[in-house]
């Protein structure tokens, strides 16, 4: 390599949240890919092309390059079907919200496997909704109750006739194997999405580097962290096979209550017990690979399991291909009466992931007095606060859809009501919409404390702003617009209050929508009819209200989504949620939608590496909002020889913020600090205006150097002969605006020295492979 590139220095950009255009990253209307594709790909200006060649060019500036990878979460139209894998995103962060522990390696493992049986409610849960859907609503109480079938005519030929009779779909068995292939197909199409971007972003293989010595503490450092090749794929048979035994036991367990039943055919009474027991089996196979192996990070762990990985599916595919034969045979005289088993099935589902989350707590809780670190959310209980959220987001999806049908199914009538066609979705469900008026009651009384809250900040900032830029003459609006954006921001602060409040009392009202439930046996309105009548009244008014807004829910739920298919700044919208919560890799449940953590640190690590070796120039690795998460992720990735010639400069980071108080075990105070000793010196701007960024807070070495003094939001009050206009206010955006950007970025260059550029034929010591 010519001895003069060794005084270029280069700037990788990262943009943040909802992504940025090569163009907007490098202010150039003329740019070029030098090295990516479509997806995520590196940026320079057209005139920067050839840099190295020209260094006297670029004594006094660096090279800017912009790494772009807004479409790893917001590309194509097809990302909007991700907003049905919501809650199992959600459930996939509370794995990584395990509280920081040392010498407790056995409560991690319990937490890991604890937050994966959550995940695996998450998917039967999901599919005992389409079962209850297709399987009760629609073939078993709808196209057995004349006065629904007769106005669908595209039922007809399920229906039986007036005395029973009919074609040979209008058996109910017929009925519910034909209707299985609904929640069979929703079960595919998440395997089918999970394989595609399991091979678009976990086959991404990381940078070659040696295996972390036993005492090593940086967990995102570690060879085969950002490498999930495996757990996912093992993952995926497991939820796989659960979904479709879901399935098998919805269609196989009322044919064999029917052949329990006196008069019903002793051959088919041990088929279906028979059934039933492999079904038992089946399900116990499937949580013992849920629980027995977790990720493996310490390595780069290329092997699959592949007797899990084919056989488990395909013997879950074979049960159920025999539960839709058994319930297909031939039972003259069964007649479809009242719902199928539904309130076992969803109120069990809703016990188990209660009692989850609540040992959730308990080993979150010996973990967090283990190690304490007071800066972590909820006191360690952020990890089971947000998997409540999870199964509350999955109650609320499930409920919804199956509400909004039988509404649709029954008319102008009310489900569950005396005098209708349906008798309903199960009780268990009209319970749990009937709480939803008194969550809301709650969230409404915290907004109200929280806008409060907000006023009296903002008071106390209006004299805080006149003493900063110090005018005595000030404009009291302007005062009070910039008052008010630091107020507001000082909100995100509060995330962790707001959640764990929002998740106790969605506990609570779980457990009593369970226990009215199965203490009643009816819906709520009905259950209180004859009580008092106020009692009576809001029974009925929640039941009512919650029906509404259950189903009101998920029909604005499908509406964005179905805006988003099409409008691609609305896609934008949504990608701005998954490039939050779906950086983590898939850990806890493999239907989340992908890591694009385990495309962009490879992108981000490879281009570092190969750019050091080549040029042995200085590089600064310059990182917005969770571009700067990125970037962080990415300097543990790197050999150590080349992290001690990289400079980190973040901006409206939220490393400290949200990462390090949500996430304190891979982003808390004692991995910041580590970081900052091990990259060539680092530097934090940050803005009291910002609602995401803030400062890193660092108490080892030299720590308190990285944060900067606050910046200056807006840059002047008063017009001035700089400003003539009045200045912006800036947040989260345009950090590069300030100028001391430019001098905090000049004095990290100057910090930084050119190394020594590897002889021809060999890498630099500590460097991998190339």
């Amino acid at each position: 390599m010519p001895a003069q590139a060794e005084e270029t220095a280069l700037e990788l950009l990262v943009h943040g949240v909802g992504g940025a255009t090569p163009e907007e990253m490098l202010g150039d209307p003329r740019t070029v890919r030098v090295s990516g594709d479509g997806i995520a790909a590196v940026h320079r200006r057209s005139d920067d092309t050839d840099a190295e060649q020209r260094p006297d060019d670029y004594r006094d500036k660096p090279v800017p390059e912009a790494y772009c990878w807004a479409n790893l979460t917001s590309g194509n139209g097809a990302r909007a079907l991700w907003l049905l894998l919501l809650p199992f995103m959600v459930v996939n962060l509370a794995h990584w919200m395990r509280p920081s522990a040392h010498g407790r390696p056995g409560a991690v493992r319990l937490y890991g496997v604890l937050v994966r049986l959550v995940g695996l409610t998450l998917t039967v849960l999901l599919v005992a909704a389409a079962c209850e859907v297709a399987l009760d609503l629609v073939a078993w109480q709808c196209a057995g109750t004349h006065a629904c079938a007769d106005d669908r005519s595209w039922l007809g030929f399920l229906a039986p006739d007036a005395d029973g009779g009919g074609g040979w779909w209008t058996q109910p068995g017929r009925r519910l194997a034909l209707a299985a292939l609904v929640p069979g197909a929703l079960t595919a199409l998440l395997w089918f999405l999970s394989r595609r971007t399991w091979i678009a972003y976990e086959a991404q293989r990381p940078l070659p580097q040696r295996e972390p010595a036993e005492d090593d503490t940086r967990q995102l450092g570690r060879p085969g962290f950002w490498y999930g090749r495996r757990p996912v794929a093992r993952l995926r048979a497991a939820h796989t096979a659960a979904g479709l035994l879901t399935v098998a036991a919805a269609v196989a367990t009322s044919a064999a209550r029917f052949d329990r039943a006196p008069g019903g055919s002793a051959a088919l009474d041990l088929l279906g017990r028979l059934l039933e027991g492999a079904l038992v089996v089946g399900i116990a196979v499937i949580v013992v690979v849920v629980c027995r192996r977790g990720r493996s990070e310490r390595n780069f762990d290329r092997a699959l399991d592949r007797a899990v990985t084919a056989f488990l599916p395909l013997v879950a595919l074979a049960m159920l291909a025999l539960a839709v034969t058994y319930a297909a045979w031939n039972r003259p005289g069964w007649r479809s009466e009242g719902r199928l088993p539904g309130d076992a099935t969803f109120g069990g589902i809703a016990l188990v992931q209660g009692l989850l989350v609540v040992a959730l707590a308990v080993v979150a809780l010996i973990l967090y007095r283990t190690t304490r670190v007071p800066s972590t959310a909820l006191g360690g209980l952020g990890g089971p606060a947000v998997a409540m959220l999870a199964c509350a987001l999955g109650g609320v999806m499930s409920g919804g859809v199956a509400q909004r049908v039988a509404d649709w199914l029954d008319g102008g009538g009310t489900p569950g009501q005396d005098g209708d066609s349906l008798v309903g979705p199960p009780v268990v469900l009209s319970w749990q919409a009937a709480v939803i008026p008194v969550l809301l009651v709650v969230v409404l009384l915290m907004a109200g404390h929280l806008t409060i809250r907000t006023l009296q900040r903002r008071r106390r900032e209006i004299t805080e702003v006149c003493d900063l830029y110090e005018v005595e003459d000030d404009d009291a609006v302007r005062t009070r617009k910039i008052a008010g954006t630091r107020a507001r921001a000082a909100l995100t602060d509060r995330a962790p209050a707001i959640v764990g409040v929002v998740s106790a009392v969605t506990l609570l009202l779980g457990a009593a929508a369970l226990a009215g439930a199965w203490a009643t046996t009816e819906v709520p309105g009905r259950a209180a009819a004859d009580g008092p009548g106020f009692v009576s009244g809001a029974a009925q008014t929640a039941q009512a209200l919650g029906s509404w807004m259950i189903g009101l829910g998920f029909i604005l739920f499908v509406t964005w989504g179905r805006r988003a298919y099409r409008d691609p700044s609305a896609r934008r919208t949504i990608g701005i949620l998954w490039d939050v919560g779906t950086f983590w890799p898939r850990a806890a449940h493999p239907f989340a939608p992908p890591c694009y953590a385990e495309r962009a640190v490879p992108d981000l690590t490879w281009r570092m590496v190969s750019w050091t070796r080549r040029t042995g120039g200085r590089l600064v690795l310059s990182g917005h909002s969770q571009g700067s998460v990125l970037a962080a992720a990415a300097a543990w990735q790197l050999p150590a020889a080349v992290r001690r010639r990289v400079a980190l400069l973040t901006y409206g980071s939220p490393l400290e913020r949200l990462y390090g108080r949500w996430f304190p075990a891979h982003f808390g105070p004692a991995a910041l600090d580590e970081l900052h000793l091990e990259v060539a010196c680092w530097s934090n701007l940050h803005r009291p205006t910002d609602p995401i960024g803030g400062p890193v807070r660092l108490t080892g070495k030299g720590g308190a150097e990285v944060d900067h003094a606050p910046l200056l939001d807006p840059l002047a009050y008063p017009r001035t002969d700089e400003h003539p206009l009045p200045a912006p206010i800036l947040g989260h955006s345009d950090y590069q605006a300030d100028p001391a950007f430019a001098r905090e970025r000049a004095a990290l260059l100057a910090r930084l020295h050119p190394a020594e550029v590897p002889r021809q034929g060999g890498p630099a010591a500590e460097d991998p492979p190339p």
